[in-house]
């Protein structure tokens, strides 16, 4: 009983330094004026599972040799399609660590904090920063959200981005949610200093312009949150995005992204046209397990989904191929 106690107060005195020193290199962030620069692209990486479905870190890290050799900014660990609503509290933090120890120098590791309460949240998100995550991607929570005004959601994120180590981004992503994060809620929370940004992943390039607009005087950066309207989030002044179909075809979206970010519209335009059919593929159509299938076609561990996620059909899978194949892809 001895032992367990002193263990239990040596992992607390272990965990309070962590956290210690992260706050501590918070202060030090804003005392110095910086502000995290997103532009760029981040693939919203997989998680790769064992036969037993438990996290296969061999493959994720040989998944992550192959990212270094691509010009992202960075990656975003624990997204949508990293399957985190699948994973333990545990199995989160573990995959960031995991992350963090492989990424190359001056990649930036964007972590999902987000959680159903504002206390969860707040508290995954200090072992995110503990875990070494640069700043957090938190998710508009949505199980109540007949009940997720802005009152509500302007509160949730600001207690989040008072406590939190790192930088906080907001994550609007109303496929899965089944609600927007609201414009005004957007431009008030554009104000607080430690909220860098948005995720904004339905497509309205109204609103990402307007975003954009209402919180210019702001720094307030706004990154696309799929390939198939990536083109169209630049031209209204996003800097960047965070795409699923970056996990296939990084170095085509790093491709668009140079062109439109030098103005080569009509060239940036053609390579934005045969990437909507297969983004639309391995999102919207047949999400995570399509774009796991698309990984392995392209060299790197997807394999299967956690259950309760189901792998494709065959009719998918053809489907699937149809889309990749007929845009030249495969």
């Amino acid at each position: 009983m001895l032992c367990t106690r002193t263990w239990r107060a040596v992992s607390l005195l272990s965990r309070t330094a962590q956290l210690s020193a992260a706050w501590r290199g918070a202060q030090e962030y804003s005392s110095a004026g910086a502000r995290l620069d997103l532009s760029g692209i981040y693939p919203p990486i997989g998680t790769p599972f064992t036969d037993r479905e438990d996290v296969d870190y061999k493959k994720l890290e040989e998944n992550l040799q192959k990212y270094a050799q691509i010009p992202f900014k960075g990656l975003v660990v624990q997204g949508s399609n990293g399957e985190y609503p699948y994973l333990t509290e545990e199995e989160r933090v573990e995959v960031v660590s995991t992350v963090r120890r492989s990424l190359p120098a001056g990649k930036l590791l964007m972590a999902g904090s987000g959680c159903e309460s504002t206390r969860a949240t707040v508290q995954l998100t200090e072992k995110m920063a503990a875990a070494g995550a640069d700043a957090v991607l938190v998710v508009t929570p949505c199980f109540y959200k007949g009940k997720m005004d802005s009152r509500a959601l302007i509160q949730h994120f600001t207690k989040v981005a008072d406590s939190s180590p790192v930088p906080v981004v907001l994550y609007s992503v109303p496929a899965n949610t089944g609600l927007d994060l609201p414009l005004d809620a957007v431009v008030q929370l554009a104000q607080h200093p430690n909220i860098l940004g948005l995720k904004d992943s339905g497509g309205d390039i109204t609103r990402i312009g307007l975003i954009v607009h209402k919180t210019k005087t702001q720094d307030f950066q706004v990154l696309a949150g799929s390939a198939g309207f990536l083109m169209a989030a630049y031209c209204v002044g996003a800097v960047g995005g965070v795409c699923a179909l970056a996990n296939v075809l990084g170095r085509e979206l790093c491709e668009l992204e140079r062109l439109c970010v030098s103005g080569r519209w009509d060239e940036a335009r053609v390579l934005q046209q045969r990437l909507i059919e297969p983004n639309a593929a391995v999102t919207r159509k047949l999400g995570v397990p399509a774009l796991k299938q698309a990984m392995e076609w392209f060299g790197f561990h997807g394999g299967a989904c956690r259950s309760p996620l189901q792998p494709l059909t065959e009719a998918e899978t053809q489907q699937l191929r149809r889309d990749f194949s007929s845009n030249g892809w495969l």
